[in-house]
Parts: structure tokens; C-alpha cells; sequence
């Protein structure tokens, strides 16, 4: 958490924010029994401006929606602010199953007597973490009905044959959502009011090229570039459809360099973790001339990292 505050403070996040969260840390520090939760980011969000609107939201006591297309850091920015917050963080997937019982809990069997096993929304109210509502806009009927009473102004849970639960104040739902993905629908305005809703933009070139390098702070940095310059080129075409989104995949760019890294050549990392997300061959061939003409296919370890 150090460093992440270390992180914000070097990107010029407002100081007063910043203050603001530490004064939260200091008057909700979390359990003992709920450390192993709070996560450790393996990559920080970089965006001066979300940061900001994202931390003024949750210090006011609101939820956050993050909306916005493929490959924007939703999930990175939710897991960096429960990280900053040093809170406990439960990830909920709104898979079809995903109904009442999973998100609050249900009665099972131990083996000596039947109890109350508490799930996700349940625990967080509990122990006064953040939820991680992931793709909320896949959410079942059932499942919304939950959210509903978890999210409200009254900040309780009636829970079936047991006690009503009041969050904890310190407790925060932050919900994400893509566009256009298959299974999703639009949220109602019920639910929408719940949350104080972020758009997320696109990772400019600046903050990838500085994401890449804290990562790999030993990769050539011309080479580096290029990878940005290539990203780039890949968001054009996906935004002008020439290709699918499939292909555009920061999580895919940054695998590639790992390989690279474990000693495979680029040509195979970058078509094994960009190329290959296409499952058209058409669509391959023009990812790969796209990739070819700016990433040569035969760079070693001993050219792409210094060391």
C-alpha cells in the first residue's frame, strides 16, 4: 500500500485526496483475519484524472460503476483502489448461476449440523470490504433484486430466517461493465442510481509506455515504444472495424513481453498472446502483417531487455 501511495503521489494525484484516504485507512483499519484479502496489484492504473474522480467518489461514500470498453483497466483500477483503501476485496462474476444464495449465502451441511455459509455481498457487509461486481450488466433478475437492497441509501441486507445486516460504513461496491459484450443488457435506472459512474477512457500512450516499463523496468525502451506505437495501431483498426476487439487485448500485450521475457521469440509471443485471440483466419492475417510491420518476429531475449 506504501507504494501505491508512493506511485499516486509521483503521478501528482490531488494531496488532499490522497490525505483523505489515509485518514480512512487510520479509522477503518481492516481485521486481522481479513488481511490475506486485501490485494497486492502486480500493475497500478495509470490516469491522473480517473484516479481522482474515482477516489472523490468512494470518499464521499458512494458505489462505483466503471463503464467502458474492452482493455480500459476496469478491473485493475478496482483492485488498485481496494488495494489504496487496504481493504478486504470480494470479486463477484455474474455467471448464469449467480442468484441469491450465491451473492448472500445459503444453509449447508458442515458435516455435524446445518449452517449458515455467507457469500460474497454477505461477507463484504460483514467485514466492511470492497465488492467487485464484475460485468454487472450480466446480472440475472434475482441476482439484481439483491443488489438493489445491498446498494440503497439504507445500507442494510434482509437475510431469509436470519438477522438483518447493516454494511459497515467503510464498505464500497465497485461494479464493472463493457459495451456490446454477448449476454449483457442495460442496467435500469434503478440500479444506475445506485452507483456514481465513471467512463473509462483508453490508456493514452504516455501512461502504457510507463505501465510497460515499471513492469519490465529492464526492456529496451525503443522496443518498448514500438509495442505502444503497435497498440495503437490495433486500436485504430478495431475502432474503424477493421479487425475485432479480439485482438485488442493489453493483458495479451503485456503476456507477449513476459514470454519474451522467459526467452521466446517475439514473433511467437506476440502470436501466441495477440494474434492467436482471433479465431477468424482472415482476421489473423491482417493482425499479423499489422504486428510485422512494426515488431520484427525473430527479436531475442538479449534485444528486448537490456540485462
Amino acid at each position: 500500500m506504501k507504494e501505491l501511495f508512493t506511485f499516486l503521489e509521483t503521478e501528482g494525484i490531488d494531496p488532499g485526496l490522497l490525505a483523505r484516504v489515509k485518514e480512512f485507512c487510520e479509522k477503518h483499519p481492516a481485521a486481522e483475519e481479513s488481511m490475506g484479502r486485501i490485494p497486492d496489484p502486480e500493475y497500478f492504473y495509470y490516469g491522473k484524472r480517473t484516479w481522482e474522480l474515482a477516489l472523490a467518489a468512494l470518499l464521499a461514500g458512494r458505489n462505483l460503476l466503471l463503464a467502458g470498453p474492452k482493455a480500459t483497466g476496469k478491473n485493475v483500477l478496482a483492485e488498485n483502489l481496494a488495494a489504496l483503501f487496504g481493504r478486504p476485496m470480494w470479486n463477484v462474476s455474474f455467471h448464469v448461476n449467480a442468484d441469491a444464495a450465491y451473492l448472500i449465502g445459503t444453509d449447508t451441511y458442515n458435516g455435524q449440523s446445518v449452517v449458515f455459509r455467507p457469500g460474497p455481498i454477505w461477507q463484504c457487509a460483514d467485514k466492511g470490504g470492497f465488492g467487485v461486481l464484475d460485468e454487472i450488466n450480466m446480472a440475472k433478475n434475482e441476482a439484481l433484486a439483491v443488489l438493489h437492497a445491498a446498494l440503497d441509501f439504507r445500507r442494510s441486507i434482509d437475510v431469509p430466517g436470519y438477522e438483518k445486516i447493516d454494511l459497515k460504513p467503510e464498505t464500497r461496491f465497485i461494479a464493472t461493465m463493457n459495451y456490446g459484450y454477448a449476454g449483457t443488457r442495460d442496467l435500469n435506472e434503478a440500479l444506475t442510481s445506485r452507483f456514481a459512474v465513471l467512463d473509462m477512457p483508453p490508456i493514452s500512450n504516455d501512461d502504457l509506455n510507463k505501465l510497460i516499463l515499471r513492469r519490465y523496468p529492464e526492456m529496451n525502451e525503443q522496443i518498448c515504444g514500438q509495442l505502444v506505437r503497435l497498440y495503437e495501431e490495433l486500436q485504430k483498426k478495431a475502432g474503424s472495424a477493421e479487425i475485432s476487439e479480439s485482438a485488442l487485448d493489453l493483458r495479451g500485450l503485456l503476456d507477449a513481453v513476459s514470454l519474451m521475457e522467459q526467452g521466446l521469440k517475439s514473433g511467437d509471443a506476440l502470436e501466441m498472446c495477440i494474434v492467436n485471440k482471433s479465431f477468424d483466419p482472415y482476421e489473423r492475417g491482417l493482425i499479423r502483417d499489422v504486428i510485422n510491420a512494426r515488431i520484427p518476429a525473430d527479436l531475442t531475449r538479449e534485444i528486448v531487455f537490456k540485462k
